[in-house]
């Protein structure tokens, strides 16, 4: 079901941008639309995983290095039935961990140094826990398509404005209207797609990765300390791109307007829903 999911999403969102292509650009529009979103596509489902770590600098890491982030991991993954997924640390103070990958047998996760230096054995087990869920959900398959296709409506906002949609004489000065408003609203509105799909499989990850280990309150801590770490310590290795596969979001340099359209749901909420829980350890 949850491939069918992402199939459909996948296609859902090509036929969005073959559209748009068609609308501003006629045939030659829809051409580059077409091409845009099948070369977009493939290159997210192969490469996603590499451009998030390498966009945040994580570093394979052996056993060797983090002998507790690895006993942590083995087990939940055994528990979960699931491949353990590659391990990887950011030189990062502020606390945070993502996962990425195409699928479970294509997953890695992602730590900061911050977080093992922060995190209790409970607490590691919660933030693990929750990342597993997210493999386990192919919640990092979809997050990866969701960028990508925003990424590509990007693109072709502003190749719009080279190209002048279409070029008609008698509707230039319209066009460079309509080309503004892409390269303004595009991005926006492919940001607010991800925000739909990155708010709900937050709630869905805490609440299994709580049945994974057989109690929330590992997690419930974890969120609690990630949500005061972040408010204080600004990331200098997260991208915007990688924050929205982020466990909490990540605090940038400017935080202006960002409360109001961020990839997470507030805290606040996924902590009270935790403490409501009946957990049924998985089995």
């Amino acid at each position: 079901m949850r491939v069918l999911r992402t199939t459909f999403l996948l296609t859902a969102l090509t036929l969005v941008l073959i559209t748009l292509g068609a609308y501003f650009g006629g045939r030659n529009g829809m051409t580059m639309a077409l091409v845009v979103a099948v070369i977009g596509n493939a290159f997210a489902y192969f490469f996603s995983d590499k451009i998030a770590l390498w966009s945040s600098g994580a570093q394979p890491v052996s056993r060797k290095q983090v002998p507790r982030l690895y006993d942590v991991m083995e087990r939940l993954a055994a528990k979960a039935n699931l491949p353990v997924p590659k391990l990887y640390v950011v030189p990062e103070a502020a606390p945070n961990a993502f996962a990425t990958g195409r699928n479970p047998s294509h997953a890695s996760v992602a730590v900061t140094e911050g977080l093992l230096q922060l995190m209790t054995d409970d607490e590691l087990e919660g933030v693990i826990a929750h990342e597993l869920s997210h493999v386990r959900n192919y919640d990092i398959l979809i997050s990866s398509i969701a960028a990508t296709i925003a990424g590509a409506i990007t693109y072709l906002a502003r190749m719009g404005l080279w190209f002048g949609y279409g070029g008609r004489d008698d509707d230039r000065e319209g066009s460079g209207l309509a080309g503004i408003l892409m390269l303004i609203l595009a991005p926006f509105a492919a940001f607010l797609l991800q925000l739909g799909i990155s708010r709900q499989r937050e709630y869905s990850a805490d609440a299994t990765g709580a049945r994974m280990v057989g109690q929330p309150y590992g997690l419930i801590s974890a969120l609690q300390k990630l949500g005061a770490y972040n408010k204080r310590i600004p990331t200098t290795a997260v991208s915007p791109t990688t924050a929205a596969l982020c466990i909490v979001k990540p605090m940038f340099g400017s935080e202006t307007l960002s409360s109001l359209f961020s990839t997470h749901p507030p805290l606040e909420d996924r902590i009270a829903a935790l403490r409501e829980m009946t957990v049924v350890p998985q089995r």
